[in-house]
């Protein structure tokens, strides 16, 4: 019954504008409902439960359009709970459903490995566990493509298994060893490698040069290669690039290599390493995991080996500070 008043409110405030609509009598006849029912109802106060959804929705939406489209229901959820809301995954799902929110969706996958028939044999270090005690042990790389107006651009990265933080990148256009070469230069600079650090990637040319192992042999890091043709063995580097499209440059129209370069940058540096969470890290972000991990080892410094708990009622699927497993 409801549903019918709703349908028949809707309708006669669209008939303000478009006279050749039926009257409310006339909708009611047709719904078979009653005209003093249709009034009653109408005239009934908004239950606090009504206004809590139209609340959500509003919340939901907002958050919606604040990350452009790129948030499904369970990270619109964990944001809503970061925020202290208490509301399930199934009413935020339902919600959206219902404002016909749609998340944008991935392309099919491509591959830019192109492997050395020639290079030497090198053992897989990962063999698909991309998870790390601490940050700058464990960094998976890999090289995709992006189009622009002026041919292709490549983006090379390493990722950090601990953290998921984007620790070095570099772009070019070019696909030679010195492009994966500037992107460890990059983590090296900003601190994020220890020594001994496990460096894995696929075997295209680029990863098993001798220019790159003679690199990794010189800043005292370990190489690491998957198996021909498994995308699996490197899975880490190639959801970030799926994240990296799906997300933005398939929204995008880049007319220059130089255009493309500054707003894969900011995406990069201001939102997927600052701002989006990961199911991965108990929907928190990168930043907010490494943050975690300076103050664990500052309070150990002090004596102190209790990890604080985190923020109440923050969804976690992993141990809110996994490094006192050590």
């Amino acid at each position: 019954m409801t549903e019918k008043f709703e349908f028949i409110d809707a309708e006669r405030a669209a008939a303000a504008e478009a006279a050749e609509l039926p009257t409310v009598a006339r909708m009611c006849a047709l719904l078979e409902v009653s005209k003093s029912g249709f009034y009653e109802w109408r005239g009934r106060p908004v239950s606090a439960a009504q206004r809590r959804r139209e609340l959500l929705a509003d919340m939901v939406r907002a958050l919606f359009e604040a990350f452009d489209a790129t948030y499904g229901y369970r990270r619109i959820h964990a944001e809503l709970v970061r925020a202290g809301e208490r509301v399930g995954p199934e009413l935020v799902r339902k919600l959206m459903r219902e404002m016909d929110l749609i998340p944008v969706q991935p392309r099919p996958f491509r591959t830019t490995t192109e492997p050395d028939p020639d290079a030497p044999d090198t053992v897989d270090l990962v063999k698909r566990d991309f998870t790390a005690q601490r940050p700058g042990t464990k960094v998976v790389g890999d090289i995709t493509y992006i189009r622009t107006w002026q041919g292709w651009l490549y983006l090379a990265s390493l990722i950090d298994c601990c953290t998921r933080e984007v620790i070095g990148y570099a772009m070019a256009d070019h696909m030679r060893t010195e492009l994966v070469l500037d992107a460890v230069d990059m983590a090296m600079r900003n601190g994020r490698l220890e020594a001994d650090c496990i460096m894995h990637s696929d075997r295209g040319t680029q990863y098993t040069s001798a220019e790159y192992r003679e690199k990794l042999v010189e800043l005292g890091l370990r190489h690491s290669v998957g198996r021909t043709g498994q995308c699996w063995d490197n899975a880490l580097a190639e959801s970030f690039f799926a994240s990296l499209k799906n997300e933005r440059v398939h929204h995008m129209v880049y007319p220059t290599r130089k255009a493309a370069k500054e707003d894969i940058a900011r995406y990069i540096e201001l939102f997927y390493n600052y701002r989006r969470i990961h199911s991965a890290l108990g929907y928190r972000t990168p930043h907010e995991v490494r943050t975690e991990y300076l103050e664990f080892t500052a309070r150990r410094v002090n004596g102190h080996e209790i990890c604080s708990p985190g923020n109440a009622g923050q969804p976690r699927t992993v141990c809110p500070c996994p490094f006192a497993e050590e």
